[in-house]
């Protein structure tokens, strides 16, 4: 006998066939079979697992690999065809689940008095048999009644599932309507951190964004910028890869290619344009299922690739494919740490078909350890190809490899979510102010937001913000050991080892989340050293990156400029170095710049300085030898006062050159230029002074001439005094308006500072020398028209002499100045100093000293007046 379901226009029948192929009318009644057309027809399988209850748990499962689904033309249902093999490995998931309900059944702390019962189908990896139970854990009936529970005496109070993110959204979408909490223990996808769309849908494994940033700091540790990522055909495997592309690029990085894989035909494509590809990197992000026909395909590339593996394989095991490739040698995946579940492995070891006939997945799982059937078991059919098993078979015995008891990651999520439906439950007992009955579900989802306890195994158990429990995650290596060097070889599990090699610590600060041991990682064969994956060349320090295409990754090395440095390779950008430093050849550091200035203990200083005093001698001992003959027809004529001063302001323009050689300070900048400026003009004044002298001198001579009154001292003094005011009101105004200080010059030399007086005012500075260019060839030119007098007044053409070699050094030192820079500017102006004013005391007075000392018969006022 079988019951089915028939439905038209929104009339849900049940039905039982009778013995001679009558049917009785089950529910509801006055609805007759004649009164519907076509219906559909929905028969319950026998894939659940079932034990009544205080309470009951759904559990939607995937204890088999998918399965390929015969799709036809919708007129029947569809079929199935032959899966790869049976997965020891997901049965220990119903397992966990039944383990975690016993444990929890017989502890008198927890739920006590309360009988926790189950009910617990597989999906077998399929969308529909995903709804059909979800429609089944709420109907609480063998058929299909949508909006009623035949359940009796159960109360359904939470659902735990699934393990992929599709189906789970597949489960959340029906029995979220009715509020029921849900817990997948392996659903990754971010879309379920949404509490507004999915508000009772709960993980205990991180969303998928925390495996993206775990995957970005490992490509940044590694110096991957440049990485192509293979997505499988979902919505959840397609969304991911896209946030993971935009992460990747948000941090710097670039991605090659992103290629969607969904039919054999188009693996073979993606295969041949990966093995093309430049990035020597690449993510897989997608199913168990694509994974597994991914494994095939890459048989048969040759170059090797880093693949590092993500989202729902981090419950994919190499038990899952019969063999894996030497392609995928060092590779690198993310997986859930491993939970310690003490009893667990006891637990699975003491599971045998021999006790459970019922349990037809329990035989298949039997048959693929061990390659026999268990003769006491009651198998359909027989099985000609297998050996008997006699009972004797013991599950220690059998490969870690094909039946892993030790690192729990899934199974360890099963269990818990298993202990926090328990928690919840027990502390709404606790709660005296309700009931565990009838809508203890809505409930229920209360205490899952508040919940927080501590596990057997010393772990901390609670719901984030995002409806997640925290894990930490681990990262393996691939070590896949070859007798044979060509890359065609693939090897059996024997000869495949996955080893930790770090973690991700989801509770860390965002630095110091992933842990890498470096040293332990074997990477393929291809690589003699760890891998490089970019679009250029890395740029060395001292070049800089210049982007040239669309990927920022995809750049030419630049070198910094003079003055910038970079000291990090694939610098962005050189930074530019502090004023007071400047960048080696290598533009990798800043060195200091050295300080330089017109110093004493520099040989250019030192002589100019030398120059300097033994000038002020000379002066000195001209002035003394005037002093000493003062009253001689020499020193007597052309105004022996102004001799005087002429003299003390030579002196005293030759001891200003001295301000001008040393470390710039604040007084010697103030006064070097005003001060200079200001005896020069003096100096330039008093020549002037002679040589208005010896014109009005000329004159006065003449018969009946007025002049003879203007000739004397008191007019040469007032060409002075009226000649050197003007000087000394320029200097007071630059003095007061923009005085000069001392200042760095740090762009005229890229690899020194030069110690300077800032003029302060570039404009005073040159009036000030403009106003002394006046006047010298202002007195140039009156020396120039007397030039010609008689012999008797041939001061005249030693005036005229004294300032064409005056005007020379001026109008010669503009250019010069100007074309210099650092200290030989300064000593440019200083050399100019003293040469005028050494132009001025050898053309006016060494002529004179001569006949003082040399030819003492030629001073005499016959000679001079030329009257002998």
């Amino acid at each position: 006998m079988s019951r089915y379901v028939t439905s038209k226009c929104g009339v849900v029948v049940l039905h039982q066939e009778l013995e001679g192929g009558n049917t009785a009318l089950l529910w509801p009644d006055g609805v007759h079979l004649n009164d519907i057309g076509c219906n559909l027809r929905t028969r319950y399988t026998n894939d659940r697992y079932h034990r009544m209850g205080d309470v009951t748990l759904g559990g939607i499962l995937q204890l088999e690999p998918t399965r390929h689904i015969d799709l036809k033309d919708f007129t029947e249902e569809p079929g199935e065809t032959l899966y790869y093999q049976s997965s020891p490995r997901l049965y220990r998931h119903y397992l966990a689940m039944l383990f975690a309900i016993e444990e929890i059944n017989g502890r008198q702390d927890l739920l006590p008095n309360i009988t926790l019962g189950y009910e617990i189908y597989n999906t077998k990896g399929l969308k529909r048999e995903t709804v059909k139970s979800s429609m089944s854990l709420m109907t609480g009936g063998e058929v299909l009644v949508p909006n009623y529970v035949c359940r009796k005496g159960e109360d359904l109070v939470a659902i735990i599932g699934d393990l992929e993110s599709s189906s789970t959204h597949k489960i959340s979408q029906l029995i979220g309507l009715y509020h029921y909490p849900q817990i997948s223990y392996g659903a990754m996808d971010p879309i379920f951190t949404d509490r507004v769309q999915f508000p009772h849908v709960y993980r205990t494994v991180p969303n998928q964004n925390y495996q993206h940033r775990a995957v970005v700091q490992l490509l940044r540790q590694f110096g991957w910028n440049w990485v192509g990522i293979l997505s499988a055909d979902d919505d959840s495997s397609e969304r991911g890869s896209r946030d993971l592309k935009n992460l990747i690029l948000s941090s710097g990085g670039c991605v090659e290619f992103m290629y969607t894989v969904s039919d054999n035909k188009q693996r073979e494509s993606v295969a041949e344009k990966i093995q093309s590809s430049s990035a020597k990197v690449v993510i897989v992000n997608s199913d168990m299922a694509l994974m597994i026909s991914l494994v095939c395909t890459l048989r048969r590339m040759k170059s090797g690739k880093v693949w590092i593996f993500l989202s729902g394989l981090t419950y994919f095991q190499l038990s899952d494919v019969a063999h894996v490739p030497q392609v995928l040698n060092g590779s690198l995946t993310f997986l859930l740490h491993k939970g310690n579940i003490p009893g667990l492995r006891e637990f699975i070891y003491n599971v045998t078909p021999y006790g459970h006939q019922e349990d037809y997945l329990l035989k298949e799982v039997w048959i693929d350890l061990f390659a026999c059937y268990p003769v006491l078991a009651n198998i359909n059919g027989t099985i000609p190809a297998l050996d008997p098993c006699y009972g004797n078979e013991t599950l220690e015995s059998v490969s870690l490899h094909l039946y892993d008891v030790v690192n729990f990651r899934i199974v360890h999520s099963i269990y818990t979510a298993v202990y926090i439906v328990a928690y919840c439950l027990h502390e709404m007992l606790l709660d005296k102010s309700h009931e565990i009955s009838m809508g203890s579900s809505i409930l229920l989802n209360r205490y899952l937001k508040r919940l927080h306890f501590t596990s057997g195994s010393g772990d901390d158990i609670y719901f984030n913000e995002d409806g997640e429990v925290t894990r930490l995650l681990e990262l393996q290596n691939w070590l896949i050991k070859s007798s044979d060097s060509t890359e065609e070889t693939y090897n059996a599990l024997q000869d495949v080892q996955a080893i930790d090699v770090g973690t991700y610590n989801l509770s860390a600060p965002e630095d110091q989340r992933l842990v890498i041991n470096d040293s332990q990682i074997s990477w393929h064969h291809s690589f003699t050293r760890i891998p490089r994956s970019s679009c250029s060349e890395s740029c060395e320090p001292g070049y800089r990156k210049r982007t040239e295409s669309f990927h920022i990754c995809c750049y030419s090395c630049i070198v910094c400029s003079e003055g910038e440095i970079s000291n990090t390779s694939d610098a962005d950008e050189c930074v530019k170095c502090p004023e007071d430093h400047y960048s080696n050849e290598m533009r990798t550091s800043c060195l200091l710049k050295t300080t330089e200035f017109l110093s004493y203990d520099d040989g250019l200083g030192m002589c100019l300085a030398l120059l300097s005093i033994i000038l002020c001698m000379m002066t000195c001992a001209v002035l003394g030898i005037f002093w000493k003959y003062h009253q001689t027809p020499v020193v007597k004529a052309n105004n022996q006062k102004i001799s005087y001063v002429l003299l003390v302001s030579l002196l005293f323009s030759f001891l200003c050159s001295l301000l001008f050689i040393g470390r710039p300070m604040a007084i010697t900048c103030l006064l070097r230029q005003s001060v200079f400026g200001i005896f020069f003009t003096v100096s330039v004044s008093c020549v002037l002074a002679k040589s208005f002298l010896v014109v009005l001198a000329f004159r006065a001579t003449k018969p009946g001439s007025k002049l003879k009154d203007w000739v004397g001292s008191g007019v040469s003094i007032s060409v002075v005094v009226l000649c050197s005011v003007g000087q000394l009101i320029i200097s007071m105004v630059w003095l007061i308006s923009s005085p000069p200080f001392p200042d760095y010059d740090l762009q005229s030399d890229s690899k020194k500072m030069i110690l300077r007086c800032n003029e302060g005012s570039a404009v005073a500075f040159y009036i000030l020398i403009g106003y002394m260019g006046l006047l010298s060839l202002f007195s140039f030119l009156v020396a120039f028209l007397v030039r010609k007098l008689p012999a008797s007044y041939n001061e005249a053409q030693l005036i005229t002499f004294s300032m064409l070699l005056v005007c020379s050094v001026w109008i010669s030192f503009i250019p010069a100045y100007l074309s210099t820079k650092g200290k030989y500017m300064v000593a440019v102006e200083v050399f100019a100093i003293l040469t005028s004013s050494a132009g001025l005391l050898g053309c006016i007075f060494i002529p004179k000293c001569y006949i003082i000392l040399v030819t003492p018969e030629m001073n005499t006022r016959q000679r001079l007046t030329g009257k002998q």
